[in-house]
């Protein structure tokens, strides 16, 4: 709901505001480390790693030395030491071509007289990956400087949440949606912060996000339910209750359905939060009305461009799933209600809905704190933040409106 105050007597951001905010945000981070505390898993409760190997194997790195022979379908290829071996064929949809990097699977201790010692695994796509890599961040730093190097660290710890406490939690069977929230507001905390500097413009994106992820999780709780999400569907979730029989396939669903929304959350919520800042600069006199019914324009326009960005995001990652799909004689409604779809198509649904939400809440929050006209037509003078040059403009209008006249 819009703020409710008037532009004559819409007043500057009270310390009060500023104290709430901070109090809230303390409480969330306190509450986020207990929930770590309390979730963190055992060592004993957590399944070991599974061998990725059978007994009497072992993984080498070889290169396709040649074509495959007509007649037994055999690859040569060149082992690291310079030695040649034979490879099985892995079959017409797996094209190899003569200088291929290969890790392969070496059965000679296990295989049978006659049999190819080696068999395909997967191509080396460490260079590749490697350098993609090197020119994300080298991109980053180029246009983004030391805030995308932050961001960069931001990314960095986050996964080391992600590995370090999310996946070992889910395996020991902890409580899912626990998990979901300690997690992302961690996440949040560190990256928000991190990539934007510690400020009031920061912590109402902060808040914002938090409200939106809290929402998303209820909403997810509910509809894991009442829309049957088993968390069967995939061929991954088939493979985990053998190797970890304490962990939930349909919380890790609902797991999932928040972690998807972290990240579109908070980039809504800190453009919303940054418009709020960017508009009381560009009109510093204007209510806190004017100003929450101007940035719920760029708000609308933001979600009209997310939403579909989301379902494009997911039609290009399951492609090849949707092709199957609509080769499927049943109706689309049929299609789009069963399996695996279907848990994609709920899961974008919820992300969206808390997305949608986020933005007139986190809108909300930023008119309410950041610097306004007082009930005189006079200016607050601004906030100390981490960003000298964000409120450049209310700072100079401030200083003229508080001028000795006639100067």
């Amino acid at each position: 709901m819009p703020p409710s105050h008037s532009h004559g007597s819409a007043g500057p951001a009270a310390p009060r505001t500023t104290f709430l905010l901070v109090m809230t945000l303390v409480s969330a981070l306190l509450l986020t480390l207990a929930g770590l505390w309390l979730l963190w898993p055992d060592g004993g409760d957590v399944p070991g790693r599974v061998q990725a190997r059978a007994e009497g194997t072992s993984f080498v790195d070889v290169t396709v030395a040649g074509p495959a022979d007509p007649a037994t379908g055999s690859i040569p290829v060149e082992l690291a030491d310079g030695s040649q071996s034979q490879m099985q064929s892995p079959g017409p949809s797996v094209p190899l071509a003569t200088g291929d990097h290969i890790t392969a699977v070496d059965i000679s201790q296990v295989a049978q007289p006659g049999v190819d010692p080696l068999v395909f695994m997967d191509f080396q796509r460490d260079l590749p990956i490697a350098l993609l890599a090197a020119v994300f961040a080298v991109v980053v730093l180029l246009v983004a400087r030391w805030r995308g190097l932050a961001a960069m660290a931001g990314l960095g710890l986050a996964f080391v949440v992600l590995l370090g406490f999310t996946i070992p939690a889910l395996l020991a069977g902890e409580s899912a949606i626990g998990v979901a929230l300690v997690t992302s507001s961690l996440v949040m905390f560190v990256t928000l912060y991190l990539a934007h500097g510690l400020s009031a413009r920061t912590s109402t994106a902060l808040l914002g996000t938090l409200v939106g992820l809290a929402l998303t999780a209820g909403l997810a709780a509910w509809a894991s339910g009442a829309a049957y999400m088993t968390g069967t569907s995939s061929e991954a979730s088939a493979f985990l209750p053998s190797s970890a029989p304490g962990a939930d396939l349909r919380g890790i669903a609902l797991c999932g359905m928040v972690l998807a929304g972290m990240g579109v959350l908070n980039d809504v919520t800190i453009t919303q939060a940054s418009a709020v800042w960017e508009l009381r600069g560009a009109a510093p006199a204007a209510s806190r009305t004017e100003l929450f019914t101007r940035a719920m324009r760029i708000g609308r326009d933001h979600i009209a461009s997310t939403v579909y960005t989301i379902a494009f995001v997911y039609v290009g990652a399951s492609l090849p799933l949707l092709m199957m799909v609509w080769l499927v004689d049943q109706s689309p409604a049929t299609s789009l209600t069963s399996g695996e779809i279907a848990e994609e198509v709920v899961r974008t649904l919820v992300g969206s809905i808390g997305l949608v939400l986020a933005i007139p809440i986190t809108t909300w929050i930023a008119t309410l704190v950041v610097p306004g006209p007082d009930g005189g037509g006079g200016l607050t003078a601004p906030e100390p933040r981490s960003d000298p040059e964000l409120m450049a403009p209310v700072s100079q209008d401030w200083a003229e409106a508080r001028a000795p006249e006639g100067r």
